[in-house]
């Protein structure tokens, strides 16, 4: 089957097919000739005289005249090593010749960004002396044409050409709760490699059963010290991702992007506004007092704040008795964070996943081909871990190995994987390496890291002098927005990736609460029109009883003490529903919560303000990453801005109607100039109407000219909208 320029499927007697169970040909080195600028590349022998890719075949007059000499073929393992041979994007069309920009021809590119592995076509020598070439691509026969081919049109044939590739379609036509959503404009073919973290990651877990359980061992722990604990049942629905822990007061909180506090609960009781005002009116939460704040980063968080909060009811119940005098809200927290950090580092829970991983993990079967495409791009990968050798091991094996080409594991997958990283310290400090030799865990301390190893230990500067990458040559994709992104973006420069597995679950609920958040903005917008009425109308009272105004229309002045209270009765039945309406507002996600994004009705949460500070993209799962391809330019979308919102009517007002103006005005001029010439083919040379030839204007009306440089358009006075900010020069 051969993909034809406009998107069809072209029929056997277009150019030769490969035969059936054939093999790919081996790279062959192209040695310059006149046609092509000398340059080192490789073409398959196979594509000299066949199929040239999108622009189908070409004959062979059309093709460059080269020599092709075979190269000597890799070593082994060579490519197991070092990912992708480069070679292998390189081919020679009748156009010239295209191969892959290397580090030392790299560019920035208009947006800042390397142009390192981008495709670039060298011209044969007749294009580049300007020669016109033909273009037969998408309707297009010229290389103008792009710019006249609507954009519509230029949509519908690159989506039927994305339709012969079974490829789904893109946001934001396609399934956006599996986008990548970019905050800062990533090349992700200039990534030279791609490092993952694994749980929540490349592993995906039942959160309910994973966290549940860690819930259930926790207790035990408490338990045995002599915590109150019976009875408690693990909530899931009680917590979600970006809250924040107060230590001092025992409460959970939920902040915008400026660290007000707009939801709070103490214990498993929601604070009313009031309640909220008087603790936290004047506070601006800091999350760099870690002795106060705790920051749920992860979804590994959630049990421990499930925990805590159910044990404050219990404490402000004076149902502890565990040692001497009473226990703080901060003792309590300590309590709970050492019971949940023992369940982790006794490894009860992870042994008891080990034997039964299908009711803990979520299967997802394109993650193994999203890391394969990512892998034979020439991309090298790393697995850095804080989980142990044999849990690492058992987990990607039951996640990855069934979808993976027979004979190959997940190991296969990796050019480095690093057990027990110890992050965040693992981006911190230099810490000592050991190499994992032996399948049951053994290890031994080595000096340095190399391609192909599996390790222990260690740090991320050992990882870019192992892979000769540095700073944004990397790509790190993880759950936790601090061990995982703002470390390495901080620390090293490295480009991020935050995975939100939740972001699914947020967009639906996004969109099943649209019509609940378009009438709420309703009634905010009725309350802020009358609102503006009312604040004028007490303005011009107060003006007028302090005698600084002589306002005719309060003569009346019960009448305007009346229109007030009426109007401040209507705003307080708006507020009536607007509040409830509010606090309801989210609820599709999360009944007590809201929306994980957004804090109150028109701002970012803390935790989307996080994830557009440290993550340079972020999705819901790592297969999102398959509908992309590796060679994707991310680009970040516009930032809306106070300011620039709500331009239209002014720009409709303001200039495209002063525009139209112009236009008529040159079109009746046209059309006068055409008919003096007629009237002096006549014999008429007279003015209509007695009028000047200067253009002056006579009788009882007047004119004002507006300086708008070459062209001038008429003021109406009697319309305020033909000049609405009243800032041209009048003349």
């Amino acid at each position: 089957m051969r993909l034809a320029v406009d998107g069809r499927v072209a029929g056997c007697h277009g150019a030769p097919q490969p035969q059936a169970g054939r093999k790919p040909c081996a790279p062959v080195r192209v040695a310059p000739s006149s046609g092509i600028k000398p340059r080192s590349a490789a073409v398959c022998r196979c594509s000299a005289g066949g199929s040239s890719g999108v622009g189908g075949p070409a004959s062979q007059s059309q093709q460059p005249s080269s020599a092709a000499v075979p190269a000597a073929p890799p070593a082994d393992g060579a490519l197991a090593e070092g990912g992708a041979n480069p070679l292998e994007e390189a081919f020679a069309t009748s156009t010239g010749l295209v191969d892959a920009v290397q580090q030392d021809e790299a560019e920035i590119d208009f947006l800042g960004e390397s142009t390192e592995g981008n495709l670039h076509l060298h011209l044969v020598d007749s294009l580049r002396k300007g020669k016109v070439g033909v273009i037969n691509v998408f309707g297009m026969q010229q290389l103008d044409d792009i710019y006249d081919l609507p954009l519509a049109k230029l949509k519908a044939a690159t989506q039927s050409v994305l339709d012969v590739l079974d490829v789904p379609e893109s946001f934001p036509d396609g399934n956006p709760q599996r986008a990548i959503y970019c905050s800062r404009t990533l090349n992700l073919r200039s990534i030279k490699a791609i490092g993952y973290d694994m749980d929540y990651t490349l592993i995906h877990y039942d959160v309910n059963a994973w966290e549940g359980r860690a819930y259930e061992y926790g207790l035990e722990t408490l338990r045995q010290q002599g915590v109150p604990v019976d009875g408690l049942r693990f909530d899931p629905d009680l917590v979600i991702r970006g809250l924040i822990m107060d230590k001092e007061y025992g409460n959970l909180i939920k902040v915008d992007r400026f660290g007000l506090v707009k939801r709070a609960m103490h214990g498993t009781r929601m604070l009313n506004w009031q309640e909220i005002r008087e603790l936290y009116g004047r506070e601006v939460v800091n999350l760099r007092n870690e002795g106060r704040w705790v920051f749920l980063n992860t979804l590994f968080s959630v049990s421990e704040a499930v925990m805590y909060m159910q044990l404050v009811d219990r404490l402000d119940l004076g149902m502890f008795q565990v040692g001497a005098g009473n226990i703080s809200y901060q003792a309590l927290y300590g309590m709970v964070s050492k019971a949940l950090y023992r369940t982790h580092v006794e490894g009860k829970l992870k042994a008891e996943i080990i034997q039964a991983p299908e009711r803990y993990v979520e299967l997802d079967p394109e993650m193994a081909q999203t890391l394969l495409d990512q892998r034979d791009s020439g991309k090298q990968l790393l697995l850095i871990t804080n989980s142990d050798y044999e849990y690492t091991n058992k987990m990607m094996s039951f996640a990855y190995d069934p979808f993976l080409p027979s004979g190959m594991r997940w190991r296969d997958l990796f050019d480095m994987v690093i057990v027990m990283a110890r992050k965040p310290d693992f981006f911190n400090y230099n810490m000592s390496l050991y190499e994992v030799v032996t399948p049951d865990g053994l290890m031994r301390p080595v000096l340095g890291a190399c391609k192909g190893g599996l390790y222990c230990g260690g740090s991320a500067r050992m990882v870019e002098k192992a892979l000769g990458v540095e700073g944004d040559d990397l790509l790190y994709v993880g759950d936790h927005i601090y061990t995982d992104a703002a470390l390495a973006k901080i620390n090293f420069r490295w480009r991020t990736a935050l995975i939100i597995r939740e972001l699914e679950l947020e967009i639906d609920a996004l969109a099943r609460g649209r019509p609940h958040r378009d009438a709420l903005k309703e009634l905010m917008m009725k309350k802020e029109l009358i609102g503006d009425v009312f604040n004028q109308l007490r303005l011009s009272r107060q003006r007028w009883v302090h005698g600084h105004t002589a306002n005719a229309s309060f003569e009346d002045e019960e009448g305007i003490n009346e229109t007030l209270a009426q109007l401040l009765m209507v705003m307080e039945h708006l507020d009536d529903r607007i509040g409830p309406a509010l606090e309801r507002d989210g609820e599709h996600f999360n009944k007590r919560w809201g929306y994980l994004s957004r804090a109150g009705l028109n701002d970012k949460s803390q935790l989307n303000r996080q994830i557009e500070k440290y993550a340079d993209i972020y999705t819901s799962r790592v297969s999102n990453f398959l509908r992309y391809t590796p060679y994707s330019y991310f680009r970040s979308p516009s930032q809306s801005l106070a300011h620039d919102r709500n331009l239209t009517r002014y720009y409709e007002r303001t200039y495209l109607k002063k525009q139209q103006q112009q236009q008529a005005a040159a079109a009746a001029a046209a059309a006068a100039g055409s008919g003096a010439v007629a009237g002096a083919v006549g014999g008429n040379g007279a003015h209509s109407n007695g009028s000047s030839s200067n253009g002056s204007s006579s009788g009882n009306g007047f004119s004002v000219s507006i300086n708008v440089g070459s062209n001038g358009y008429a003021y109406d006075p009697d319309d305020p909208d033909s000049d609405p900010e009243h800032e041209q020069d009048v003349v």
